[in-house]
């Protein structure tokens, strides 16, 4: 019989545990008792109970627990098996006899099979976690790791917190760091990215073992077999391109990969291997360069493309100068800004060439043609410089997709097409630089007159004709002094051209109520007074038909920009909803008048002038953008000794840029003194054309009809008068 003394507490064996000696800890005092039974996983005591007069009654299974020294007895979980007395000693401490373990019979078990060891992914696997600072040779399979963390390096004890877990199969592994301050996760596959909560990757790529020197010898590299020249020669390379280019091969296990072998100066300096199902893994721990760097030593013109196997593509078609990124491309650009060349450790690979490149005049970027290929020119654009570099576009292999890279056109087009792709390379865009070309379709257009308003929209007045025609994407301001009737005008030109060809406009009147501008609209529209009071004289009134009409031409022809608070709407304000009205409703025109009803605050350091500059800028940027016409009214600021006569352009209160930065000034004027003229006449004077295709400066006269709110051409009689 085995005594035990047991603390206040629950006593856990290790099941793992190989001692022949079993410890068992109380408060006070311990007992060593010698044993040759294994501990099982729970340690039972069956006792016999009080109540039972003989082994085959009722039991129960105790756990090593803790009683009161009071207790008796104690029983805990049942048991079909008999029960063995337990015993309370004097001090509190208990003790019992413990049985000898039966065996477990094996038709109880569950058979798992275990995963087979994949020996090439757990090589592979230990270099990726090598490169973010994880002791590779450390990874055992199957079983938890205890490390140092790369990130937190274990504090100030250096305590070994990270737990490394790799899979049996050596496929996969996660980690995590357990200590507070850094909690670093992540996880890992053997051809997958790695997925990190560490956000610096940088600091862990810091933590590096020095730079391996490597020799063919060393990495167990050969010569290609027939196999893998004959994968090649599928492909269009041939073997004297291979054995140039030091392409090797290396065995693992039964496996054969191919090896790209990484060169400065003919010397070995990192290796890239690949399989037949296109995974590939390098060397860790060797320096990042261009794969083929030896063959742009002297090169003024540098082609660097995504993949080894372009690289040997491209020598097929007869460009030996050219290197091969080694990682790949990223998803996407970054849009964060260019990170210092110690940080920069995606592209680590451009600052170690440096010396290489920067002596290019030209460099071709050959990426591939999907998004992520682009993705990798615009960041390698960025780093070498844009004004020094070209692109090259893959043709089309259809009428929907293109060739993806160098040796997808090599194989199915022929070397001479490569060549003529290369040879025909672009300069790579840069923003805000173009050349001519980039807008050859809009001068096409613009010479056959394609889309019908490059010599302008009739105002429907032969009067204008020769002056002023209506451009899409100008500015046109319109002054005047007051009840000049400049509004009037302008509104009575939205409907000849609405009439003649159909456009739609946005409309931003501050002065004017909506009812009483849909009167003045309609009554242009429907050539009859709005109402039969004194103004409309004998002319009849709209009918009710004419009126609901009407109504739906308003609706289908306008769009009002309205602030129905009491505040004043700024420019900005106007603009943007400008520019939803082009997307929804397709308006070819704004009207904002007039200029004193938006709201002008300006920063306290800015004067009048610079702001009516950065206004008329913003204006004219949104109508040449959204190929919208401008119609923006002035008023004149007070005129001195004013003798009657039409205003100048330069009247205008707040700043001479109004005429100096639109395409368009007009000044509307009606003759107020009966012994000078007819009072219906109204003078438009066009001060400004900019484009002398649409029009010039000059003066032309219109009737006003007081009753409809129309202007017409003046007949011969009036042209007398």
């Amino acid at each position: 019989m085995l005594l035990l003394l047991l603390p206040q507490r629950k006593l856990l064996l290790s099941p793992n545990s190989n001692s022949s000696r079993i410890i068992l800890m109380g408060s006070k005092q311990f007992l060593l008792h010698k044993s040759t039974l294994i501990p099982t996983p729970h340690a039972y005591i069956q006792t016999q109970t009080p109540f039972s007069s003989s082994p085959s009654s009722s039991s129960k299974v105790h756990l090593f627990s803790s009683t009161h020294r009071n207790n008796n007895f104690m029983f805990l979980a049942s048991s079909p098996k008999g029960i063995f007395p337990i015993y309370q000693r004097a001090s509190g401490y208990c003790y019992a006899a413990m049985p000898i373990p039966r065996p477990i019979n094996v038709v109880d078990l569950e058979t798992l099979e275990s995963p087979v060891l994949d020996e090439k992914q757990l090589m592979i696997l230990r270099q990726k976690l090598e490169e973010i600072g994880i002791d590779g040779t450390a990874c055992m399979p199957g079983q938890y790791n205890g490390l140092i963390c790369p990130s937190c390096k274990g504090g100030d004890s250096e305590e070994k917190s990270l737990s490394l877990h790799v899979t049996e199969d050596g496929g996969a592994a996660v980690w995590t760091c357990f200590r507070a301050k850094c909690g670093w996760t992540g996880s890992t596959r053997a051809f997958a990215d790695v997925k990190s909560t560490y956000g610096r990757m940088s600091k862990i790529a810091k933590i590096k073992q020095p730079i391996r020197e490597i020799t063919e010898e060393s990495l167990g590299l050969e010569p290609l077999c027939n196999e893998l020249l004959a994968y090649f020669a599928e492909r269009m390379i041939s073997g004297e391109t291979l054995r140039r280019n030091a392409v090797m091969q290396k065995r693992t296990g039964d496996q054969i990969a191919i090896a790209f072998t990484y060169r400065r100066n003919k010397v070995l300096v990192s290796c890239k291997y690949r399989d037949i199902t296109k995974k590939f893994w390098q060397e860790a721990n060797t320096e990042k360069i261009f794969y083929g760097l030896d063959d742009i030593k002297e090169a003024s013109d540098v082609i660097i493309v995504e993949g080894e196997m372009d690289k040997l593509a491209l020598e097929e078609a007869g460009f030996k100068n050219c290197v091969s990124v080694p990682d790949g491309a990223p998803p996407k650009v970054s849009n964060k800004e260019l990170p210092s060349v110690e940080q920069d450790t995606k592209y680590q690979y451009l600052w170690n060439c440096k010396e290489y490149t920067e002596k290019a005049s030209r460099i071709i970027l050959a990426t591939d043609a999907d998004p992520p290929g682009q993705a990798l020119a615009e960041e390698l654009a960025r780093r070498l410089g844009r004004e020094r570099c070209w692109r090259v576009k893959w043709p089309k292999k259809n009428d929907t997709d293109c060739f993806k890279d160098a040796n997808e056109v090599l194989m199915f087009m022929g070397p001479d097409a490569l060549r003529d792709v290369i040879q025909n390379a672009e300069l790579y865009p840069i923003k805000g630089l173009f050349n001519f070309k980039d807008y050859f379709d809009e001068i096409n257009d613009y010479y056959h007159q394609s889309l019908g308003f490059e010599l302008g929209v009739s105002t429907g007045w032969k009067a204008l004709n020769e002056l002023y025609n209506v451009v899409p994407g100008e500015l046109t301001i319109v002054t005047g002094v007051p009840n000049s009737g400049k509004s009037e005008w302008i509104d009575a030109l939205l409907v000849n051209l609405n009439h003649d060809v159909g456009w739609k406009f946005a409309l931003c009147s501050m002065e004017n109520k909506v009812r009483e501008h849909a009167r003045k609209l309609l009554e242009k529209h429907v050539k009859k007074p709005f109402f039969d009071i004194r103004y409309a004289g004998s002319v009849e009134r709209m009918s009710v038909e004419e009126f609901e009409q009407g109504k739906k031409w308003l609706s289908d022809s306008f769009a009002l920009i309205r602030c129905e608070n009491d505040c004043l709407p700024s420019i900005n304000w106007v603009l943007e909803l400008a520019r939803i009205a082009v997307l929804r409703h397709g308006v070819n025109g704004l009207v904002i008048d007039p200029y004193n009803e938006l709201d002008h605050q300006r920063p306290p350091n800015q004067t009048e002038t610079e702001y009516v500059s950065q206004m008329l800028t913003k204006i004219k940027r949104f109508a040449q953008h959204h190929s919208c016409h401008v119609w923006f009214v002035a008023h004149p600021k007070q005129l001195q000794n004013w003798i009657g006569g039409p205003p100048n352009l330069y009247d205008i209160s707040g700043s001479a840029h109004f005429i100096n930065k639109c395409d368009n000034g007009i000044v509307v004027h009606r003759n107020r003194d009966p012994e000078a003229g007819p009072m219906d006449i109204v003078q438009v004077c066009v001060r400004k054309v900019r484009n002398k295709v649409i029009g010039t400066i000059g003066d032309a006269y219109l009737t006003y009809n007081r009753v409809t709110g129309e202007y017409m051409d003046i007949d011969e009689s009036t042209k007398k008068r």
